[in-house]
């Protein structure tokens, strides 16, 4: 239960930049359709397409960005907490050994 949301959070930081770059690509075809209709090769004629590129980019940033840094985190966390619990299993277990062998109870 712990390790739920890692999938989620993995798949949105791998594919976003990807879609970021799908918005991208789609707008510099914008442009060149855009300069193809018009024959201008202007900045005008060709602004739009690329304001679109540069905002499907921005987009994927802004969503990969976080969900690496929340997966990293978390996975972190989730690795601290299972070492933890390790060690405390193997403490309690070793007291265990001490009572049951006599060595608690100075009979050494």
């Amino acid at each position: 239960k712990i390790t739920k949301g890692f999938t989620f959070l993995a798949t949105v930081g791998s594919t976003a930049p990807f879609i970021g770059l799908f918005g991208t690509v789609l707008g510099i075809i914008n442009s060149f359709q855009s300069i193809g209709t018009s024959g201008v090769t202007s900045l005008a004629a060709v602004a739009p397409g690329i304001s679109e590129a540069l905002v499907a980019t921005a987009a994927g940033l802004l969503a990969a960005i976080p969900a690496i840094m929340a997966y990293n985190y978390f996975r972190n966390q989730s690795r601290l907490l299972t070492n933890n619990m390790r060690n405390f299993g193997m403490e309690l277990t070793n007291r265990f050994e001490w009572i049951v062998n006599g060595r608690v109870l100075g009979r050494e």
